[in-house]
């Protein structure tokens, strides 16, 4: 439910609470609240057990489309996708295979040593000239 809440915010709450009810009401309303949320708790509680015990072995079925839905709060359109075109194959070109499992950091394949030749001091580097 306070998923999204986190100890900065509630560390300001209580502070917002200090200045506004003065800190000798301060611990009745934290009581006061405290008492609410618990009742709050048994009374979904109190609900849920009697709807499983009305509806019986029923109960799960009803329960089983809820599930699927709060799973699609982690969907991920991406995945979803590559893994139907796909079929789940995590590589399907076959490109992983080829650059023999190196790669710079960047994440790009590492070029192998003879295609990047480094030049002598004082050499020229090679003029295509069709490509100038």
């Amino acid at each position: 439910m306070f998923e999204s809440v986190g100890w900065g915010e509630i560390l300001v709450l209580i502070v917002a609470g200090l200045f506004i009810l003065g800190p000798e009401r301060l611990p009745e309303a934290a009581s006061w609240l405290a008492k609410g949320v618990r009742k709050v708790r048994e009374f979904a509680t109190g609900a849920r057990q009697q709807l499983r015990d009305e509806m019986g072995p029923e109960f799960e079925e009803f329960r089983k489309p809820l599930e699927d839905l709060r799973q699609l709060r982690n969907f991920d359109p991406r995945r979803a996708i590559t893994n139907h075109l796909f079929d789940g194959d995590p590589d399907p070109l076959g490109l992983n295979g080829m650059s023999g499992g190196s790669t710079k950091p960047n994440g790009y394949p590492a070029v192998s040593g003879k295609a990047e030749e480094s030049l002598k001091p004082g050499e020229k580097p090679p003029v295509d000239p069709d490509a100038t």
